[in-house]
């Protein structure tokens, strides 16, 4: 945990900060300041500052002296559509998104998800939002991502997909592609990664018809979130 997010119910009287959750237990437990050193602290959706310690017991952690004078980092302007991966896979895909700072995510049915991926309680709203905050508290940053879930493939690439796309640059990462991915982009994207296994041709297709350009890595087969990782890198 590189930053401790603050939420707005954190605060008590005279703007301290009173934490008895999982934070204070990972503060107490793995950082073990001294009362009067200083904690990285931001608060959700805001800026980055720092707090003072003036009480750590066994059942909370008092902060005073919040300071919040830091706007967060830049957000990657890209919108990563993203084919519903293996549930145990999405634990790390939602962190992986929040501490690269990707603006949204978006998680689209394809031929190769399982109808019993989208049952899977990795896609609570809350248990996002959790795995999300972890990311967030990982990359030093605030401002979580937008998350949306589609389930209706053709719907959503031939009524929406090409009004996200439009303006932007528009790619879909596809193996049998023969243009490369570019690099330093250096403008908004919008990347489409497959499921394992990948797009089908029809998805890859009717994607293109959207506006999005088929593009490879080279000749490496990568597993999801790899791919999220190396993608972004080298897009920005």
């Amino acid at each position: 945990m590189n930053l401790i997010l603050l939420e707005a119910a954190d605060f008590i009287e005279n703007g301290q900060v009173k934490l008895t959750d999982r934070r204070f237990q990972h503060v107490k437990t793995h950082i073990k300041p001294e009362i009067g050193s200083t904690l990285k602290v931001g608060l959700l959706g805001g800026k980055m500052g720092q707090g003072k310690i003036i009480e750590l017991s066994s059942n909370r952690l008092l902060l005073d002296q919040i300071v919040l004078d830091t706007p967060p980092p830049p957000r990657l302007p890209l919108t990563l559509l993203l084919g519903l991966p293996r549930p145990k896979m999405l634990k790390r895909i939602f962190q992986h998104v929040a501490t690269l700072g990707i603006e949204r995510l978006i998680l689209l049915n394809s031929y190769r998800v399982e109808k019993s991926f989208w049952q899977s309680p990795w896609l609570e709203p809350e248990t996002i939002r959790e795995q999300l905050i972890l990311g967030l508290e990982q990359g030093r940053d605030t401002v979580l991502p937008e998350v949306i879930i589609e389930k209706r493939f053709k719907l959503f690439v031939e009524d929406r997909l090409p009004a996200i796309t439009c303006g932007k640059l528009g790619l879909v990462a596809d193996p049998r592609a023969s243009l490369s991915c570019p690099r330093h982009a250096a403008q908004s994207t919008v990347l489409a990664i497959g499921p394992e296994g990948g797009w089908i041709p029809y998805e890859v297709e009717k994607m293109q018809e959207a506006g999005l350009a088929s593009v490879n890595l080279g000749p490496r087969i990568l597993r999801v979130d790899t791919a999220v990782t190396a993608l972004a890198a080298r897009l920005f």
